[in-house]
């Protein structure tokens, strides 16, 4: 059937769900973190899915992979959040578990998106 939006990418689904736990993760924080920890997760958690939206929406594969490649920051930043929001103990292992483990999802398909267009793309 073949991709005809972003939408039908997986990997932007996958950052979609991600998205959603990160939000319903860190609604109880501490109040004190809403211009800090749970203002910088929940916009890394949200630039995942929008980046892969708008590297599908560029014209040239080499525009995608930069935008991919920011996705792949923004994941790796959120990790580190949930880390630190483990630490503090504002997230319970379990649920931080969970996250940890969609992220480490959405990691591998970006990181196959991105092998697939360095593959496909003209040097």
């Amino acid at each position: 059937m073949g991709v005809r939006s972003y939408r039908d990418l997986i990997a932007w689904q996958k950052g979609m769900d991600l998205v959603e736990g990160v939000y319903r993760a860190t609604r109880d924080w501490p109040r004190e973190e809403l211009h800090g920890l749970t203002s910088q997760i929940r916009r890394a958690a949200v630039s995942i899915p929008a980046n892969v939206a708008e590297g599908h929406a560029r014209s040239g594969a080499r525009e995608y992979l930069h935008h991919l490649s920011i996705a792949y920051g923004s994941l790796r930043e959120v990790e580190t959040h949930l880390l630190i929001a483990e630490r503090l103990r504002y997230v319970d292992a379990a649920l931080s578990q969970v996250l940890l483990g969609q992220a480490a999802e959405v990691a591998r398909i970006l990181l196959g998106l991105m092998r697939s267009l360095r593959a496909s793309a003209p040097p």
